[in-house]
Parts: structure tokens; sequence; C-alpha cells
């Protein structure tokens, strides 16, 4: 299953939905789910359908399999369906081009990012620490800082040196502490991609003083374009590929291969975070970035009014254009 979060214009200002894909389509699921029941006879479809699949991410997700459910039922019955509305009179059914496609999760209710990625550890430190193999270590990003599909990225006047990162996010769907590694992947609700825009001038220079990364990640996180539940995906085996296309049009593939194993799995950073903290719905983990992933690691670097598209076998695209202050 494919869900987006998506803002539909309204009178009163826009309006976020939670969607599921269908063949090009995004079908509402908290209308969807009300015309089912609707049709099933139910007394009380509409207050039934937000309970049981609101139409916001992270109450989505804290609804668990129920909502997961109910997004099923909307994808088997809602295509079929000769009505356009729900009761209400909601609509079932948009084109993406007719509305605004939100990060999966808007706003996390937390966001840490780790190097699981061996390859990129090494080409971008020169050598990979000790400690590395020993834990997965993150830092904890800014998660008021969340960029959605085709967003604009205002680059922070302090920084010269413009990067990207190619990396996975994992979203939780379930609360949980003291996690077993072989039970972590369960608590994941689903993959997005995640570009972790990087001022890399200031982040060398915060970590020349054993802070940071702070400010040199902390302006543009970017995610999307789809929440991705685990059964559709393998991603060790999935392509990814890096394309840039500068002010003028003409377009450079910086970099292209293979996801790979991540060194520390999925079920060993939920172990290592719950160790001592609990984990929510709605929380974010990056995988940090893949081989190759970044500008750092080939020698290339962005310009005012590039636009980049990072791709994987899968999750999609994701697009986003960054200009100057």
């Amino acid at each position: 299953m494919r869900l987006a979060s998506f803002a539909v214009a309204t009178p009163v200002g826009p309006v976020r939905r939670v969607g599921v894909v269908d063949e090009g389509e995004l079908l509402d699921v908290t209308a969807g789910y009300a015309h089912v029941l609707d049709r099933e006879g139910d007394q009380s479809p509409v207050d039934v359908a937000e309970t049981v699949a609101p139409p916001d991410m992270i109450e989505f997700l804290w609804r668990g399999e129920r909502a997961f459910d109910a997004g099923e039922a909307v994808l088997d019955r809602i295509p079929d369906a000769d009505a356009e509305t729900g009761p209400g009179g909601a609509r079932l059914r948009y084109d993406p081009g007719e509305v605004d496609l939100l990060a999966p999760v808007p706003r996390p209710n937390s966001l840490r990012d780790y190097m699981a990625f061996e390859e990129h550890v090494e080409n971008a430190m020169g050598e990979v620490p000790d400690v590395w193999y020993d834990r997965p270590v993150c830092y904890k990003g800014n998660a008021d800082a969340v960029v959605g599909p085709d967003e604009t990225v205002t680059w922070p006047t302090y920084s010269n040196l413009w990067d990207i990162e190619l990396e996975i996010a994992a979203v939780i769907g379930r609360r949980g502490t003291g996690i077993d590694a072989d039970e972590g992947e369960a608590y994941v609700a689903g993959y997005t991609l995640f570009n972790d825009f990087s001022a890399r001038d200031e982040q060398g220079e915060e970590m020349d003083a054993n802070l940071g990364p702070a400010r040199g990640k902390d302006f543009a996180n970017a995610f999307g374009p789809y929440l991705v539940t685990p059964d559709e995906l393998d991603l060790p085996n999935a392509d990814f590929a890096i394309e840039v296309t500068d002010a003028d049009g003409e377009t450079e593939t910086w970099s292209e291969g293979t996801v790979g194993e991540m060194g520390h799995s999925w079920g060993e950073i939920v172990a290592h975070v719950t160790e001592a903290e609990t984990l929510y719905p709605g929380d974010v983990l990056g995988s940090g970035t893949v081989g190759t992933g970044c500008g750092l690691e080939i020698g290339n670097f962005l310009n005012d009014g590039d636009t980049v598209s990072i791709s994987v076998e899968g999750l999609g695209t994701l697009t986003n254009t960054v200009v100057e202050s």
C-alpha cells in the first residue's frame, strides 16, 4: 500500500487528508471508508470512518491495523464505485495534479538520522570509526523543517557549499520501549524517500568542535512522495539514482546503483533507540546516506536554481529545487 498526505483547497483554506494511491489516483481514505461503511448499512459511517481512519497521518498511524484495514477496503471498493462523493459530500478520489502533495508525515514527532551504510561512512570520512561497528549512531534532526515533494528549498545564508543525501526513512507505526532487534521491523509502518539537505561548510566547522551537525542539517528535511508499506519493498536490492537539472535545463546523473545492505538493520536501530527511550507512531528514523548517494562522495555540489530528483525503486521519486536566500 502507498499512502500519502495531501492538502485540498477549500473556501476556508487548505485541509489535510490521507490518501491511498491507486493507478495514478489518490483515494481519500476517510471519505472512501465512510462510503464503504454507508454501503454496508452503518448508521454513522462518517463518524466511524473519522475515528478508524482519520485524515491526519499521525492520528491514522495511531489507529494501527484498523486504519490500514480501512485503507485496504478503500482500495478494494472505491475504484469500482460509481459515486464521486461519499456520505456528507466528501470527494472520494483526486488527481494528484489538483492537490498539494505533502510529506507523508508533514510534521513528525521526532527525527533521528543514522549512518547505516558503511560505503558512505568510508567515502565521507576517509575511514570508518570503530564505534560505527559497535552501535548505530545518529543525530536528532529538526522535525519542524520538513519539506514535501516539489517544494522549493531556500538555502541558508550562512552556507556556500550545498549538498544532498539520498536516504530512506522508516516511519514508526507502533508505540514501544525495550524492543528486541528481531522484533524491531514490525514497529515500522512504512518507508519513504529522505533527502537530507546538508550545508557542508557549516557542518564541517561545527563538527570540528565535536558538536553538530546542528545548523549544517537544521533547515530542510525532504520526505516523500509516499509512505510505502514494507510488504511492497525489497530495499537492499532496489536500484537508486540521483539526477540534477540546472537552471538552464541540463540534466546530469550524479549517481546510480543498488541500495545494498545496511550495516545496522532497522530492527537493530529500533532496539538501540528503545533501550532507554520510547518510540511513537509518527517518529521518523533515517537510514543515513546510501553509498555514493551525496555530492560530498563524488565531488559535486548544488548551485542556485538546481532541481534534484532522488529515486529508489519501489519508493518513487522525490524532487526539490534549491534557491539562494
